[in-house]
């Protein structure tokens, strides 16, 4: 940014889109935690009141990177299922197929996952009535383009998709929860193997999760 001021509307956006770029890199770096304005604002080279001018809280802008990062795995995953799911085979295999794909592609987006689990305790807490709004239209929105998508592999999930859709992302949100393993508890599992039977492996799970749900809403023939 080459302006010291933000006086127009595009100026405005410029900062608004550097804010979240800058909130996005920390993310790769930390997790939703130890997101905190102070840093936010250091590493985006404003004051903390500056950036409370463009998003109301800590909370606002995460809920906009989550919308922003989902539209943004969605259109990757658009790609991922055209390349792994074969609309040859019947509906079994192409669940098999769609669980490979979808749980190879939400494991691999550790961030988005790390916000979908702070959605519902964290980031929809301490912000306006018009943010939680606008949130929830990106939402239903982003949460419509995936329906289409696993319709488009499936049909015959029909009005079902939506649900399922939401329920692995909430899932994937929980689990995620799981799989950041903190240094107390490696040194436990190291020290007594036995332990750690049940330790989770995020694709993993999420693909058990995903075919449940998938041959749960499939028609029975």
């Amino acid at each position: 940014m080459t302006f010291q001021r933000a006086r127009t509307e595009e100026q405005r956006e410029v900062r608004r889109r550097a804010i979240l770029e800058t909130t996005s890199a920390m993310l790769d770096e930390m997790p939703v935690a130890g997101v905190t304005l102070n840093e936010l604002s250091r590493r985006v080279g404003l004051a903390k009141t500056a950036v409370l001018r463009y998003f109301e809280s800590r909370e606002a802008v995460l809920l906009d990177l989550m919308d922003d990062r989902t539209a943004t795995w969605l259109a990757e995953l658009e790609q991922e299922l055209a390349r792994g799911v074969d609309l040859a085979q019947p509906a079994v295999e192409r669940a098999e197929q769609t669980a490979d794909v979808l749980s190879r592609s939400l494991a691999a987006q550790t961030a988005l996952c790390d916000l979908y689990g702070a959605q519902g305790g964290v980031l929809e807490h301490n912000v306006s009535v018009d943010v939680v709004r606008r949130h929830k239209r990106a939402s239903l929105s982003n949460l419509a383009v995936m329906a289409d998508l696993v319709r488009r592999y499936l049909p015959e999930v029909g009005d079902q998709a939506e649900q399922f859709c939401l329920t692995n992302l909430l899932v994937a949100g929980a689990l995620s929860a799981y799989t950041s393993t903190p240094p107390s508890l490696l040194a436990v599992y190291e020290s007594e193997p036995a332990l750690a039977v049940h330790r989770i492996e995020l694709r993993t799970a999420l693909r058990l999760s995903i075919i449940t749900s998938l041959l749960g809403v499939l028609p029975r023939f």
